[in-house]
């Protein structure tokens, strides 16, 4: 009898033969992954999201880099979504097994996994669409087998290379993702052959080429989006929102906006908004030389697909400003053979103008069906106009019909809108020859009409249970810790400075008074580390406290909360309850509820951080700060006697009363700012000026000492709400790198940060959707009239608020430059890169409300380093 030959697995895949022997692995892995459960089958997708998520910006930075093509930041927004909003959601979604039964009806549905799926990934998205794709096949059951660009192939392996070792590492099968090396026509069509299920992104040939495999396929159309701006619309908001999407990674979202209809009466409105916001309309000649360039042969130019404006109009031999943000052409034409009528895969935009709304329909219409059929359409209106919107809708053969909403950032879903499935591929319904309509989800064999309007999220306000306030209120409040809350056993956090001067002594006399035992930490340092907090846990945990109270500086109630964490739940992560989130309902990692085993208690010693009532705790390890937000952070009772800090120093009352002024700018200027917080913000800045100087000078004077301790905890209330920005993630990085003081620190950035917020043309603005158009400079403005400062119009205002708070700092002790701090030069100059990287992925930085890039932030730390002196590089 013969001896069957062994096959040998191949270490890549480069051949049709290796190909076909991997394929027979995928199937193996995948027979064994099917019999998995519901919960090993969840720990996998949540173990494969989180380490998506973790390196979005490596990956986003490898994606550029390979193809030449797009913005790593907004490919680091991509990434970030195809991670956490892909996992939040089907976090909760039942793929295995029973996934819905009513017993009444005697109705039972059970999910079964396809088998192997082809997944063919674009040059344009070849990161997050791997990491999409990824997390679908893992949470339903499938085994992977991916296809990258040839021009991609590098950062679309290296995507699946970290699914799929989280993935295994979590306990999937051996094998379940795998990959093509060597990316060929010949190799792809033998992968879509022989896989069960297709998802193919890419161009039109490709998506033809899987329908023709003889397999099932789920490909997607080209889109062409027309956006009708009705004269019934917000034109701000019309007009910012197109911009904002259509910059958005230069385009490249197939959901991106290729033309704008305007209807007559509005029209030169709406002309001179795109003008005012940095976009640049095309004069007769040159509208001809773009033509020439962005469409050849009836095709997209390769050389313009992802480019920046000043990029395509340079090779179209057009001078415009380099900072341009998308190319106008005013055109008439919607017939196919109109250049400006194609979907450009770049920031250019075609403009019509039309006498009634019937007539932006036709237009519409005809531009949908030369080639985005089935796609996405988009149409700028007062919602109160319910018959034009259904009009529209009715007219509309695609499967996205968004409403107010930037389409690129719409149309993948659930940032801008509810209940519109978020996907990184796009279906097109039969009306784009694809099997799938809408996005790519488990309704996949029928065309779905789906009209999704715009919405702003359920907003909050969160404050500890009890606070307490007023000089000497500190016994009388602790007294409830015996008479309301029957605490026995109590953990007081401190730090060493505070326990050897005996300032601790009226707690623990009361602690005593009141017969509840106690034990002191007395050993938090300046700007704690995680081993520090460790430390104090290992001695919470003999104790076993049922009450901690945290007494001290933004150290000390920073390091308790942390402590608290890990006493109550001593296997949570760190680096899980680190991880950055975009919006904290949707985060990945859900922080454990709090309070279980002790009630926390805040006791600030100075006016500055408001951590006694934030839900934040700003901690560092290995030389990083990292800033951990959740509410399950918020203290229960924050104490705040003005008794415990009258010995502040001037060094301490000077950093952290300039770090209350810049919770409150921050959180008013922010895109999560309310009118709940807003009262606050414009309270507690109002005291810092008045105030300041005074504790500074007089560090005796109680009014002054209540008034900036109010000013602390009000800041602390408004900034836990709206949240906090760019100057407080460069901040961070300021203190962790070159440790300067955290007040310092947002000193030395503050003027900095306000000019490039109040900037009224943002290369880009922050992804909120309360947040309509950049506005900052008006706030900015608002908050100076309230404290005294008004100029003849706003940039005059604005101008003196800032020689104001450049006064107050000087007033105060503050330094004009990082320089003038005593940083050294050269030290600075190599952390800057690494810094600003750690300051754009800071926590802080996602309410800014300009989304700053990192060479910006990067600009921003050299101005703030030599001050007067710098020089801006040509």
């Amino acid at each position: 009898m013969a001896t069957k030959k062994k096959v040998v697995s191949p270490e890549k895949v480069e051949t049709v033969e290796q190909l076909e022997i991997r394929l027979e692995e995928l199937r193996a892995a995948q027979k064994e992954f099917a019999t998995f459960t519901q919960e090993q089958v969840d720990k996998i997708f949540y173990a494969a999201a989180t380490a998506a998520n973790q390196n979005r910006i490596p990956l986003a930075k490898m994606a550029v880099e390979e193809t030449g093509m797009g913005i790593v930041e907004d490919k680091v927004i991509k990434n970030h979504f195809a991670s956490e909003y892909i996992y939040n959601a089907y976090k909760d979604t039942k793929t295995c097994g029973v996934i819905e039964e009513d017993k009444a009806y005697g109705i039972k549905k059970i999910a079964e996994p396809m088998g192997v799926v082809a997944a063919i990934i674009p040059t344009t998205n070849p990161t997050s669409t791997a990491i999409f794709k990824a997390l679908i096949a893992l949470k339903t059951r499938n085994a992977l087998m991916i296809s990258p660009h040839p021009r991609a192939k590098d950062c679309t392996i290296a995507a699946a290379k970290i699914v799929r070792d989280a993935a295994e590492k979590a306990g999937a099968p051996k094998g379940l993702i795998s990959w093509i090396d060597t990316p060929s026509l010949e190799m792809t069509q033998t992968l879509m052959s022989d896989a069960d299920i297709i998802l193919a992104t890419g161009g039109p040939g490709m998506v033809t080429a899987a329908y023709s495999s003889g397999k099932p396929a789920l490909g997607v159309g080209p889109g062409n989006t027309p956006v009708i701006i009705d004269e019934t619309a917000d034109i701000k908001l019309a007009v910012n929102s197109i911009i904002h999407s259509k910059t958005f990674d230069n385009g490249m979202i197939c959901a991106s906006e290729q033309s704008v209809t305007v209807l007559d009466s509005i029209y030169d409105e709406v002309k001179k908004e795109f003008a005012y916001r940095g976009c640049y309309f095309l004069k007769k000649d040159e509208l001809d030389k773009v033509r020439k360039t962005i469409i050849i042969n009836g095709s997209v130019n390769a050389k313009i697909v992802g480019q920046k404006a000043h990029t395509i109009a340079k090779i179209a031999g057009v001078d415009v400003p380099e900072s341009t943000k998308i190319l106008i052409g005013e055109v008439t034409s919607v017939d196919v053979t109109e250049e400006f009528a194609h979907e450009k895969l770049s920031p250019v935009l075609a403009m019509y103008r039309a006498k009634t709304f019937d007539e932006a329909i036709e237009k519409a219409e005809r531009l949908v069906a030369d080639g985005g059929y089935g796609h996405t359409s988009s149409l700028y209106i007062d919602t109160r106009e319910k018959e034009k919107m259904e009009k529209h809708a009715a007219a509309m053969k695609t499967c996205r019909i968004l409403v107010n909403t930037p389409s690129s950032q719409g149309g993948i879903g659930d940032l801008y809108n509810f209940k519109l499935q978020p996907a990184l591929t796009l279906g097109c319904g039969s009306w784009g020859g694809n099997s799938v309509a809408g996005n790519v989800g488990v309704m996949n064999l029928i065309n779905i009409k789906t009209v999704a309007e715009r919405r702003e999220n359920m907003l909050w306000f969160r404050a500890p249970e009890k606070v307490y306030f007023k000089k000497g209120c500190m016994p009388v409040a602790l007294q409830e810790l015996k008479d309301v809350y029957h605490k026995k056993r109590c953990f007081v956090v401190t730090d060493s400075f505070l326990y050897k001067n005996n300032f601790i002594k009226p707690i623990t006399d009361k602690l005593n008074e009141m017969g509840i035992t106690y034990e002191v930490f007395a050993n938090v340092q300046p700007d704690p580390t995680l081993d520090n907090a460790l430390e104090g846990v290992a001695a919470m945990n003999r104790f076993e406290p049922d009450c901690i109270i945290a007494y001290g500086g933004g150290s000390a109630m920073d390091c308790g909360k942390i402590m608290w964490v890990l006493y109550e739940h001593p296997d949570e992560s760190f680096e899980n309850m680190a991880m950055r989130f975009m919006d904290i309902r949707k985060r990945i990692h859900e922080f454990p509820h709090m309070g279980d085993k002790a009630t926390f208690i805040a006791i600030p010693t100075s006016s500055g951080t408001g951590s006694e009532c934030t839900s934040f705790a700003v901690i560092t390890d290995k030389g990083v700060k990292y800033p951990l937000a959740d509410y399950e952070l918020l203290p229960d009772i924050a104490i705040v006697d003005v008794d415990n800090m009258m010995t502040q120093p001037k060094g301490l009352t000077s950093a952290s009363g300039i770090d209350v002024l810049v919770h409150c700018l921050e959180a008013y200027v922010s895109m999560m700012a309310t009118d709940y917080t807003d009262g606050l913000a414009l309270k507690g800045m109002k005291n810092v000026f008045e105030y300041l100087p005074t504790a500074y000078n007089e560090g005796s004077n109680v009014e002054a000492r209540q008034k900036m301790a109010d000013a602390s905890c009000m800041a602390g209330m408004a900034f836990n709400n709206a949240f906090l920005g760019v100057c407080h993630s460069m901040a961070h990085k300021l203190g962790a790198f070159h440790h300067i003081p955290h007040g310092v620190a947002n000193a030395l950035v503050l003027s900095y940060v306000m000019r490039f917020n109040a900037d009224e043309q943002p290369a880009k603005m922050g992804t909120f959707p309360q947040y309509e158009y950049p506005h900052t400079l008006r706030r900015y403005c608002e908050a100076a009239e309230f404290c005294g400062v008004k100029g003849k119009n706003d940039a005059e205002t604005f101008k003196l608020f800032v020689e104001k708070i450049e006064d107050l700092k000087k007033t105060v002790g503050i330094p004009e430059s990082i320089a003038a701090w005593g940083i050294d030069e050269k030290a600075f100059l190599e952390t800057l890169d690494e810094m600003s990287e750690n300051a754009f992925d800071d926590q802080c930085t996602s309410a800014n409300p300009r989304y700053p890039l990192i060479s910006e932030i990067k600009e921003m730390y050299l101005m703030a380093y030599y001050g007067k002196d710098y020089k801006p590089a040509k």
